[in-house]
Formats: C-alpha cells, sequence, structure tokens
C-alpha cells in the first residue's frame, strides 16, 4: 500500500526586501515520517518552515497539506503546531494558559480546552505543572511545555525549528528522544537543526543551501555522503 503525502510544496518561493529567502523549493514529507533540514545559518530553512506554519506568506508556488493548499487556509486552521528553540512561552501566564491560549483562538470549549490541556501535559510527562509559570521551569521543562502546546491541538504536522538549540546536550538528547517517540507513535514532524548528527536521527534529510534545496533524500544516503566527506560537494 502506499504511503500518504503529508506535505507536498510545489515550486515555492519566498524572497524578502534585501534579496534573501528561498526559489523553487519542491519537497514531499509523508504521513508518519520524521524529515530533519539542515543547513548554515541564514540558508532559508526556517523560511520553509515558517510558510508551512502560515507564519508566512509565499510569493509564488503552493503549498499542500493532505492535498489542500494552504491558500485557503487560514493560519490558526491549518494542522500545524509549532515548536520554537526558544520555546516562545508568554512568561505572565501559567502552563495551562500557555497552552489553553491558542485554544481559545481556535473557539474551543472550556470543557474541550481543559481535555486538551490535560492530554497535552500527559504526552510529555509535565502533569501538575499546570500552575507554574515557565520562569519557574528548567529550560528542558519549558521545551517540553512547549511541545505540549504543540499537540494540545491535536495537529497532524508538528514543525520544531531547532527545538534542542538553546539546550545543553543531555537535554537536546531527552527533547529528541521523545520527538522520536511521538514519531514512533504515527505524527508526522519536519525538524530544522544545523547539526548533521541530529539529522541523522531521522528518516528522511533536506538539506538547503543558499535559498534551494541541494540534497532531499534518505538518511542513509545522507550518511554515506557525510562519511565519504562530500558534504561540501553539494553546495557547489
Amino acid at each position: 500500500m502506499e504511503e500518504k503525502v503529508k506535505l507536498q510544496i510545489r515550486n515555492m518561493k519566498k524572497h524578502y526586501k534585501n534579496g534573501d529567502g528561498v526559489e523553487n523549493i519542491n519537497m514531499d514529507v509523508r504521513e508518519g515520517e520524521f524529515l530533519t533540514m539542515l543547513g548554515p545559518s541564514g540558508c532559508g530553512k526556517s523560511t520553509i518552515l515558517r510558510t508551512i506554519g502560515g507564519f508566512l506568506d509565499i510569493d509564488d508556488g503552493d503549498i499542500l497539506i493532505d492535498g489542500c493548499s494552504v491558500k485557503d487556509l487560514a493560519p490558526e486552521n491549518r494542522p500545524t503546531a509549532m515548536v520554537f528553540q526558544s520555546y516562545n512561552l508568554w512568561p505572565h501566564m501559567t502552563v495551562y494558559e500557555n497552552l489553553a491560549f491558542g485554544l481559545k483562538i481556535k473557539k474551543y470549549s472550556k470543557e474541550e480546552i481543559s481535555r486538551s490541556v490535560k492530554r497535552g501535559l500527559e504526552l510529555v510527562n509535565m502533569q501538575g505543572f499546570e500552575k507554574k509559570y515557565p520562569g519557574q521551569l528548567s529550560g528542558g521543562q519549558q521545551q517540553r511545555v512547549s511541545i505540549a502546546r504543540a499537540l494540545a491541538g491535536d495537529p497532524s504536522l508538528i514543525l520544531a525549528d531547532e527545538p534542542t538549540g538553546a539546550l545543553d546536550s543531555r537535554t537536546s538528547r531527552e527533547v529528541l528522544n521523545f520527538l522520536k517517540e511521538l514519531n514512533e507513535e504515527g505524527n508526522t514532524i519536519v525538524m530544522i537543526t544545523h547539526d548533521n548528527s541530529i539529522a541523522l536521527e531521522a528518516k528522511h534529510v533536506v538539506r538547503v543551501h543558499d535559498g534551494k534545496i541541494n540534497f532531499d533524500g534518505d538518511v542513509k544516503d545522507y550518511a554515506a555522503i557525510i562519511q565519504a566527506g562530500n558534504e561540501k560537494h553539494l553546495e557547489q
């Protein structure tokens, strides 16, 4: 049985006023895949992720999720959720309020919000932290809350923008292992990293350089390129 394509990007282009951006982006992500997108700082990988999530409008081309163009969906109605490197938690809100905020915007009822928040915190083993504020949590705990917030709305596609970038190596491993567990449970994940060792934890790797994709394939093929020391050849 052929695997369902969760995300399709077709000839996508997004440029900024200073000339930076991405162009001719074509990419498929199958349902249940764990894809890592990597490349040097400023290469355009965050731009791609933010266009998928609705934080940026595209200039040309199309992005489809489950076969539906995102042009037809308001950002709050896209079946996506973002996990940020800097957590992006509201410091003046409790853990519960942080998770509930986006659900209120989506007009969930109080009962639905309560159930969704409870489920999200259970998934990241953060039950009992509902009344805590972000400043009372460790970096790893804040990232778990950020992941719980993403999961609370039951998204079909999780977007993670360097979720381990602000964490120490031990906590980074914990967060990465947790994302892998979510993937094993059937969640589709697209994660940005600049670290080859993290990229190789995925099943599918996309490498971006100067606003264009210069590798898109199986992690084993990318690992062979790295092992052979040919990574620089991708940039030529």
